[in-house]
Formats: structure tokens, sequence, C-alpha cells
């Protein structure tokens, strides 16, 4: 299922912008959860590259994406090739690269897990965890990072309700 859900889009090539070390982390998320907004701009001002592909919210959470585009005038879907462009243009006038972005999946870059998404949101499966494992590495297969982090989060307010839940996903 991941396999299918990464080659049902575009997949990041970074052969011809030689970024620095691509980092990127993954949260399965829940309610308040607000650490990627922090940690992509921090990350990126150590001169790392951050690509970041975040989600909606499922269930009862907001997702990052949600939180981003209350924000008048945000965007949060880019073909791979204006992902990468945002990414590793100056920013502001200056010589200095953003390296940081956080977007959706869109109809370019995993399209099937943007469908899918919203299906285990309607179907009662938000927990499934073959579904959860597919949702999370496509995206960051796709984006192709040299690291990642992987914020599993268990207790009130969380899908994963007990820490051995978490261990397991």
């Amino acid at each position: 299922l991941t396999e299918a859900m990464v080659r049902s889009g575009e997949v990041m090539d970074w052969s011809k912008s030689q970024p620095s070390h691509k980092v990127d982390k993954h949260s399965t998320g829940g309610v308040g959860d607000k650490v990627s907004l922090i940690l992509a701009p921090l990350v990126a001002s150590f001169g790392l590259t951050v690509p970041m592909m975040a989600g909606r919210g499922l269930g009862h959470t907001g997702g990052t994406i949600d939180k981003l585009e209350s924000i008048p005038g945000f965007r949060a879907q880019y073909t791979a090739e204006e992902f990468a462009r945002l990414l590793l243009s100056p920013s502001n006038g200056t010589a200095e690269r953003l390296n940081a972005a956080i977007v959706s999946p869109s109809r370019n870059m995993c399209p099937a897990d943007k469908r899918m998404y919203a299906l285990r949101d309607v179907t009662s499966t938000v927990t499934s965890l073959p579904l959860q494992t597919s949702s999370i590495m496509s995206k960051k297969i796709a984006e192709r990072p040299d690291s990642l982090v992987l914020d599993v989060k268990f207790g009130k307010g969380s899908f994963n309700t007990n820490v051995e839940e978490s261990l397991e996903l």
C-alpha cells in the first residue's frame, strides 16, 4: 500500500538543487500538537533543509495543514517542482534560502494518500495501524529526506491511547 501511494504522484528529485542535509519530523498528532510549526523553522535556522509534508486533522484533532490554512492567503498545495523552489529559494530579498516548507499532499504529490486520509476520517479507520503507517511513510518517502524523526504520541488527546499502541506504530 505504501509503495502504491508513493507511486501515485511525483517524488522529490533533489539532484539538481543540492540542498543541505534534508531532515523531517512527522508527528502522529493529537489535540494541541503544534511541534511542527516550531520545529521546522528552528531546525532550518541551523542550515538544515526541512521538506515537511504534513496532514490535515483526523477525528478530533486539527492537523498542521488546517492550522496553517487558517492564515489568510496561506497556500499548502504545491507540485514537487514548486515545493523544491519554495524550499530552496532566497527569502525576503536576501541570498539566504528559506530551507523550511510545510506543505500538504496534493494532486501531484501523494494524491492517493490525500484520498485515503479523507476516507479514514469518515470510515472510523483513523487508528488502523496499516493505514497510519502507509500514510505517514508515503509522504516521507516522496519527500526523500536524509533523516527522519517520528514523534509518536499516546494518551489523552492522541489517537493511540496507550504506550503499547504507540510502540507498535
